[in-house]
């Protein structure tokens, strides 16, 4: 028998280190329930909950469920289930990387062994490389390669008969319960691979027409909500480029390459795993950034919703009530953090990571280095967003604004804490102190 360790991979379908398991055999499943997923918030462990509830449901009740450190739990697993092997997707996030090893020393103390096939990404970080064998600086080169390294064609699905079945420890109904939804056992279909993949042609059919001249609009529902399927791995992304890669239109390449940014990022952190909280390229003194109590309670402004800058304030509240966040908000509630309230990145990365239900590590500590100025190929820091100009730009009509933000035209509603314009001038300032070569 083997073992497939269950990660970020949480499908049947498009799976190459569960087809690899099942092909050496009858195969047990285990997904090891560690003392970090507490550092989540209730609503993504609750998500997690229900993810996991439907890929064992799908695997007839197999898939064990366990607490406990990932070495600890599938060395017990590997044990129980007597396999020499263990089958798993690779990671590239530092803290991945960290619990594979730990999981290859406790199998190898063991006489076992743990095997790498597949990745979350459609062409695995690293592999991508410029002619003279370096990684790619820069979005744009690094995109034309990967469209022209090319990645394989999705992988089949497993056999839900071919699992046998292990103990689980971990009471997902508890677990669920800690999310938004007043009925978690109402909601699970919606949780299925089978309705994440009819939402993924949904979308293709449907919305991707739209996509290039709507995706920025959070008044608007066209974007393909597909974040939180591939953060969990419910979708693997070659099942969503292959499906893409039949349209033939300029939507669909647009869309693509917000896939390739995805792999940009992820390849970003494989090469620079001090990425994930050290800023790549410095832009402005360590000593220019606010501290102290005013820039607590400039923090609190800012997360709470309460700046007086409405496209900033809806987008903080809609990602409070649903722990989801528009692209476009996102840039520009972080332009606002970081050079409005010159705050460093790494305080609105962290708010983030507890607050998102697609919450991807690479993704999310390389976009605020975008907007900061000081990840790899980012936005310059000079480029500021104005969130008043962004709010009519992008929601004209403001029903975004209104939806989330139900005193906006009352008297209620907070003025505006800062005046913009002074704010952009001392964020250039702190630039320009920065460019200045050091004394001595």
């Amino acid at each position: 028998m083997t073992l497939w360790w269950a990660r970020r991979d949480l499908r049947l379908a498009d799976n190459p280190a569960l087809l690899q398991a099942q092909a050496d055999g009858p195969t047990a499943a285990a997904f090891a329930w560690t003392p970090a997923l507490h550092l989540w918030s209730g609503r993504r462990r609750a998500h997690l909950a229900r993810v996991l509830w439907s890929l064992r449901e799908d695997t007839g009740g197999a898939l064990a469920i366990r607490r406990g450190a990932a070495a600890d739990v599938i060395a017990a697993a590997a044990r129980e289930a007597d396999a020499p092997v263990v089958w798993a997707a690779r990671e590239h996030t530092p803290s991945g990387v960290r619990e594979q090893d730990a999981v290859q020393r406790a199998l190898h103390a063991e006489g076992r062994e743990l095997r790498f096939v597949g990745s979350p990404y459609a062409i695995a970080p690293g592999r991508v490389l410029k002619t003279d064998g370096t990684p790619y600086q820069v979005f744009t080169p690094f995109s034309r390669a990967w469209r022209e390294h090319g990645w394989r064609s999705p992988a089949g699905a497993a056999d839900p008969q071919r699992f046998r079945p292990l103990d689980s420890d971990v009471d997902l109904d508890q677990q669920a319960a800690h999310g938004d939804t007043e009925d978690p056992l109402e909601s699970r279909h919606e949780f299925r691979e089978s309705q994440v993949v009819a939402d993924l042609h949904s979308f293709v059919d449907s919305d991707l027409p739209r996509y290039a001249a709507e995706r920025d609009r959070p008044d608007l529902d066209s974007t393909s909500h597909l974040s939180v399927p591939l953060a969990y791995g419910q979708l693997h992304p070659r099942t969503v480029l292959a499906l893409t890669g039949q349209v033939r239109t300029d939507a669909a390449r647009m869309f693509e390459s917000e896939i390739a940014w995805r792999e940009f990022h992820g390849d970003v952190l494989h090469h620079h795993p001090s990425a994930q909280r050290e800023s790549l390229t410095p832009v402005m003194p360590e000593d220019a950034w606010a501290t102290g109590r005013e820039a607590d309670a400039s923090f609190l402004a800012w997360r709470r919703g309460e700046t007086g800058f409405s496209l900033v304030d809806a987008g903080m509240r809609q990602l409070a009530a649903t722990g989801i966040l528009h692209n476009r908000v996102r840039m520009v509630t972080a332009s606002f953090l970081v050079k409005d309230l010159h705050l460093p990145w790494q305080r609105g990365a962290d708010h983030f990571r507890r607050s998102l239900l697609d919450y991807d590590h690479a993704q999310n500590q390389l976009n605020w280095q975008w907007v900061a100025g000081t990840g790899r190929d980012a936005a310059p820091f000079f480029r500021v967003f104005n969130p008043d100009v962004q709010a009519d730009r992008f929601d004209p009509d403001r029903r975004y604004r209104q939806r989330w933000i139900p005193e906006l035209d009352t008297p209620g509603y907070p003025m505006p804490m800062l005046d913009h314009r002074v704010e952009r001038e001392v964020a250039l300032a702190h630039l320009r102190q920065g460019k200045r070569p050091s004394k001595g």
